[in-house]
Protein backbone atom coordinates (compact mmCIF):
# COMPACT_ATOMS: atom_id res chain seq x y z
CA UNK A 1 0.00 0.00 0.00
CA UNK A 2 0.89 3.51 -0.66
CA UNK A 3 1.64 5.57 2.92
CA UNK A 4 -0.11 8.99 2.86
CA UNK A 5 1.12 12.74 3.92
CA UNK A 6 -1.62 13.27 5.08
CA UNK A 7 -1.51 13.40 9.13
CA UNK A 8 -3.46 13.39 12.01
CA UNK A 9 -4.17 16.04 14.32
CA UNK A 10 -4.68 15.59 18.71
CA UNK A 11 -5.18 19.40 18.85
CA UNK A 12 -8.56 19.66 17.16
CA UNK A 13 -10.60 16.67 15.29
CA UNK A 14 -8.68 17.25 11.72
CA UNK A 15 -5.84 16.05 9.29
CA UNK A 16 -3.25 18.52 7.55
CA UNK A 17 -1.05 18.37 5.21
CA UNK A 18 2.17 20.06 3.86
CA UNK A 19 2.52 22.17 0.41
CA UNK A 20 4.43 23.86 -1.63
CA UNK A 21 3.27 27.78 -1.62
CA UNK A 22 3.51 29.88 -5.20
CA UNK A 23 5.32 32.40 -3.66
CA UNK A 24 7.92 29.72 -2.17
CA UNK A 25 8.66 28.02 0.77
CA UNK A 26 5.97 25.80 2.19
CA UNK A 27 2.45 26.19 3.55
CA UNK A 28 0.03 23.86 5.74
CA UNK A 29 -2.85 22.81 5.17
CA UNK A 30 -6.02 20.98 7.59
CA UNK A 31 -8.65 20.08 6.92
CA UNK A 32 -11.50 20.32 9.72
CA UNK A 33 -14.20 17.35 10.11
CA UNK A 34 -17.67 18.67 9.08
CA UNK A 35 -16.47 22.46 8.00
CA UNK A 36 -15.87 23.14 4.47
CA UNK A 37 -13.22 25.83 4.55
CA UNK A 38 -9.86 25.01 5.03
CA UNK A 39 -7.11 26.31 7.18
CA UNK A 40 -4.20 27.31 5.16
CA UNK A 41 -1.02 28.85 7.00
CA UNK A 42 2.38 29.69 5.50
CA UNK A 43 5.68 28.05 7.22
CA UNK A 44 8.15 31.68 8.16
CA UNK A 45 11.83 30.67 6.75
CA UNK A 46 13.05 31.83 9.72
CA UNK A 47 11.54 31.27 12.64
CA UNK A 48 9.21 28.30 11.30
CA UNK A 49 6.23 28.66 13.00
CA UNK A 50 2.83 29.41 11.32
CA UNK A 51 1.37 32.59 9.92
CA UNK A 52 -1.87 31.71 9.37
CA UNK A 53 -3.84 33.22 6.13
CA UNK A 54 -5.69 36.42 6.52
CA UNK A 55 -8.93 34.71 6.35
CA UNK A 56 -8.55 31.16 8.62
CA UNK A 57 -10.34 31.64 11.36
CA UNK A 58 -8.27 30.64 14.22
CA UNK A 59 -11.56 29.63 16.56
CA UNK A 60 -11.75 26.63 14.12
CA UNK A 61 -8.09 26.64 13.01
CA UNK A 62 -5.48 27.39 16.47
CA UNK A 63 -2.39 28.08 16.11
CA UNK A 64 -1.52 25.27 18.24
CA UNK A 65 -2.79 22.75 15.25
CA UNK A 66 -0.87 24.22 12.65
CA UNK A 67 2.42 23.35 15.24
CA UNK A 68 1.62 20.15 15.48
CA UNK A 69 0.59 19.91 11.80
CA UNK A 70 4.12 21.02 11.22
CA UNK A 71 6.03 18.72 13.54
CA UNK A 72 4.28 15.99 11.91
CA UNK A 73 4.47 16.44 8.50
CA UNK A 74 8.51 17.62 9.00
CA UNK A 75 10.63 15.73 6.15
CA UNK A 76 7.62 13.98 4.37
CA UNK A 77 7.51 14.74 0.81
CA UNK A 78 5.66 17.55 -0.76
CA UNK A 79 2.18 15.46 -2.59
CA UNK A 80 -0.55 17.38 -5.14
CA UNK A 81 -3.71 16.25 -3.50
CA UNK A 82 -7.15 16.23 -5.10
CA UNK A 83 -9.06 18.84 -3.02
CA UNK A 84 -10.90 16.93 -0.40
CA UNK A 85 -13.83 17.65 2.45
CA UNK A 86 -13.24 15.64 5.32
CA UNK A 87 -16.68 13.50 6.35
CA UNK A 88 -15.62 11.47 8.74
CA UNK A 89 -12.97 10.80 11.33
CA UNK A 90 -9.78 8.41 10.80
CA UNK A 91 -8.46 6.00 12.73
CA UNK A 92 -4.87 6.09 14.42
CA UNK A 93 -4.01 3.07 13.19
CA UNK A 94 -5.00 3.07 9.87
CA UNK A 95 -3.65 6.59 8.94
CA UNK A 96 -0.37 5.31 7.61
CA UNK A 97 -1.43 2.83 5.03
CA UNK A 98 -4.93 3.87 3.82
CA UNK A 99 -6.02 7.36 2.95
CA UNK A 100 -8.40 9.04 4.99
CA UNK A 101 -12.03 8.67 4.14
CA UNK A 102 -12.99 12.05 2.16
CA UNK A 103 -15.15 12.80 -0.75
CA UNK A 104 -14.17 15.54 -3.70
CA UNK A 105 -15.27 18.95 -2.88
CA UNK A 106 -15.03 21.52 -5.99
CA UNK A 107 -12.68 24.33 -4.25
CA UNK A 108 -8.82 23.46 -4.83
CA UNK A 109 -7.36 24.63 -2.00
CA UNK A 110 -4.35 25.47 -3.60
CA UNK A 111 -6.38 28.15 -5.92
CA UNK A 112 -7.87 29.31 -3.69
CA UNK A 113 -4.59 30.47 -1.95
CA UNK A 114 -4.09 32.32 -5.11
CA UNK A 115 -7.26 34.38 -4.92
CA UNK A 116 -6.79 35.06 -1.64
CA UNK A 117 -3.40 35.90 -2.20
CA UNK A 118 -4.10 38.29 -5.04
CA UNK A 119 -6.25 40.19 -2.93
CA UNK A 120 -4.35 40.72 0.28
CA UNK A 121 -3.85 44.04 1.13
CA UNK A 122 -0.73 46.14 2.02
CA UNK A 123 -1.58 45.67 5.64
CA UNK A 124 -2.11 41.62 5.12
CA UNK A 125 -5.89 41.83 5.10
CA UNK A 126 -8.24 40.71 2.47
CA UNK A 127 -9.79 43.73 0.41
CA UNK A 128 -13.14 42.78 -1.08
CA UNK A 129 -12.61 46.42 -2.64
CA UNK A 130 -9.53 45.22 -4.38
CA UNK A 131 -11.59 42.41 -5.52
CA UNK A 132 -14.39 44.17 -6.71
CA UNK A 133 -12.77 46.98 -8.23
CA UNK A 134 -10.69 44.10 -10.39
CA UNK A 135 -14.11 42.32 -11.08
CA UNK A 136 -16.01 45.74 -12.28
CA UNK A 137 -12.59 46.51 -14.80
CA UNK A 138 -12.78 43.25 -16.31
CA UNK A 139 -16.52 43.00 -17.06
CA UNK A 140 -16.30 46.46 -18.33
CA UNK A 141 -14.17 45.40 -20.85
CA UNK A 142 -15.68 41.58 -21.97
CA UNK A 143 -17.43 41.44 -24.83
CA UNK A 144 -19.19 38.87 -23.35
CA UNK A 145 -20.14 40.62 -20.09
CA UNK A 146 -22.07 43.09 -23.64
CA UNK A 147 -23.54 40.44 -24.96
CA UNK A 148 -25.42 38.87 -22.10
CA UNK A 149 -26.29 42.41 -21.16
CA UNK A 150 -27.52 42.73 -24.70
CA UNK A 151 -29.49 39.53 -24.44
CA UNK A 152 -30.62 40.53 -21.05
CA UNK A 153 -28.83 38.42 -18.69
CA UNK A 154 -29.95 37.51 -15.30
CA UNK A 155 -27.16 39.47 -12.76
CA UNK A 156 -26.33 35.73 -11.62
CA UNK A 157 -25.05 34.90 -14.95
CA UNK A 158 -23.15 37.68 -15.60
CA UNK A 159 -21.48 37.77 -12.05
CA UNK A 160 -20.66 34.29 -12.40
CA UNK A 161 -19.36 34.83 -16.17
CA UNK A 162 -17.10 37.80 -14.54
CA UNK A 163 -15.90 36.34 -11.78
CA UNK A 164 -15.13 32.62 -13.49
CA UNK A 165 -12.85 34.26 -16.41
CA UNK A 166 -11.41 36.24 -13.69
CA UNK A 167 -10.19 33.47 -11.33
CA UNK A 168 -9.17 31.58 -14.09
CA UNK A 169 -6.76 34.44 -14.93
CA UNK A 170 -5.75 34.49 -11.50
CA UNK A 171 -5.44 30.52 -10.50
CA UNK A 172 -3.90 30.12 -14.34
CA UNK A 173 -6.74 27.47 -14.55
CA UNK A 174 -8.62 28.35 -17.68
CA UNK A 175 -10.48 25.33 -17.20
CA UNK A 176 -12.18 26.59 -14.03
CA UNK A 177 -15.65 25.07 -13.18
CA UNK A 178 -18.64 26.81 -12.23
CA UNK A 179 -19.16 24.65 -9.41
CA UNK A 180 -15.20 25.50 -8.13
CA UNK A 181 -15.73 29.71 -8.88
CA UNK A 182 -19.32 29.61 -6.30
CA UNK A 183 -17.49 27.34 -3.79
CA UNK A 184 -14.57 29.89 -3.47
CA UNK A 185 -16.85 32.54 -3.53
CA UNK A 186 -19.11 31.08 -0.68
CA UNK A 187 -15.90 30.20 1.66
CA UNK A 188 -14.63 34.17 0.55
CA UNK A 189 -18.06 35.43 1.41
CA UNK A 190 -17.49 33.38 4.92
CA UNK A 191 -14.93 36.48 5.88
CA UNK A 192 -17.54 39.59 5.78
CA UNK A 193 -20.70 39.57 6.20
CA UNK A 194 -21.46 42.41 3.82
CA UNK A 195 -21.65 40.04 1.02
CA UNK A 196 -18.25 39.98 -1.20
CA UNK A 197 -19.64 40.55 -4.71
CA UNK A 198 -21.56 43.41 -3.50
CA UNK A 199 -20.41 45.64 -5.35
CA UNK A 200 -20.28 43.85 -8.49
CA UNK A 201 -23.46 42.94 -8.13
CA UNK A 202 -24.44 47.01 -7.86
CA UNK A 203 -22.29 47.58 -11.03
CA UNK A 204 -24.05 44.54 -13.58
CA UNK A 205 -27.44 46.11 -11.92
CA UNK A 206 -26.75 50.05 -13.39
CA UNK A 207 -24.92 48.35 -16.37
CA UNK A 208 -28.73 46.60 -16.98
CA UNK A 209 -29.97 49.51 -16.54
CA UNK A 210 -28.66 51.29 -18.87
CA UNK A 211 -28.56 48.55 -21.49
CA UNK A 212 -32.58 49.02 -21.66
CA UNK A 213 -32.27 52.76 -22.44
Amino acid sequence: MIRTNTVQLTVIPAIAYRHKLTSGGSGITILRYGIQQPGIASISKTSGEPMPAVNTRLDQYPLEAFKEAIELTAGMPYGKRKPVKVTAEIKPAELDETEPEAEVTPVDTAEYQKVVEKYTDKNGKLSYDLLNKDLIKAGSNSRMVADMLAADASVDDIRLTIVRNQFAAVTGNPDIKDEQVLGMLEMLDEVSPKGVCRELNEEIRRWKRNAKK
